[in-house]
């Protein structure tokens, strides 16, 4: 049977780790597994051509983000697409915790951290947004990284905490239409106008705009969901 792996030379150890954990991620955003597959760690290893040590770290990681489930004597599966129930209410918990962090890192944001925001969306205008992990790999990071930097800023380690626990769903989250990213021009807009209110000051305007942000991901979402 033909890997559903790339075929890439893998470094050692902890660039090792990583690189098996980026390869599982692909692989899994790419489709490359059915939902509920067994996911054999000596048969990834082997695929991989490396131990499987780094397969279980990388199984261990990814089961955080709820894209694998791990059950008691029967190792690990691969989850099924978030369901409209479930997408819904992360879009509302999401809301409720990044809203208060974009009010609160606004309050508190020198210039800095709103050049490092506007690097973000720079980033995100650039980045490609083909229909494969590979394409928009870059563009997610990029909008990872803006609602991590608002979410570091507030000044708030339980906030911080909160939001990053909840981030591992979110690799999940943007799988529930299965279309890869089909909103960079809408997102770059939300984005750009939470950044406005960032660079007026006002906590006020930054809280709305992400809360109109993450309405808009969530409306986008079910209506590619739907076609």
């Amino acid at each position: 049977m033909a890997s559903v792996f790339s075929q890439t030379s893998l470094p050692s150890r902890q660039v090792l780790a990583d690189r098996v954990y980026e390869e599982l991620l692909a692989a899994l955003i790419d489709g490359r597994f059915e939902a509920d597959a067994a996911l054999s760690i000596d048969g990834i290893a082997r695929d991989l051509g490396v131990s499987p040590t780094p397969v279980r770290e990388a199984l261990a990681r990814l089961e955080h983000t709820g894209m694998v489930r791990r059950a008691a004597l029967k190792g690990y599966r691969v989850a099924p697409l978030m369901t409209a129930e479930e997408h819904g209410q992360l879009v509302a918990v999401r809301k409720l915790i990044e809203a208060e962090n974009a009010e609160l890192a606004c309050a508190r944001a020198d210039g800095e951290m709103v050049e490092q925001l506007a690097d973000t969306i720079e980033r995100l205008r650039t980045a490609p947004t083909g229909g494969s992990y590979s394409e928009f790999r870059d563009y997610w990071k990029a909008d990872e990284d803006f609602h991590r930097l608002i979410a570091e800023f507030t000044g708030n380690p339980f906030l911080l905490t909160a939001f990053q626990a909840l981030g591992g769903q979110v690799q999940r989250f943007r799988l529930f239409a299965g279309r890869g990213v089909t909103d960079a021009d809408c997102a770059i807009s939300e984005h750009t106008k939470i950044l406005l209110a960032f660079q007026a000051g006002d906590a006020q305007a930054a809280r709305a705009a992400m809360e109109k942000h993450l309405d808009g991901v969530g409306r986008r979402a079910v209506e590619d969901s739907s076609e």
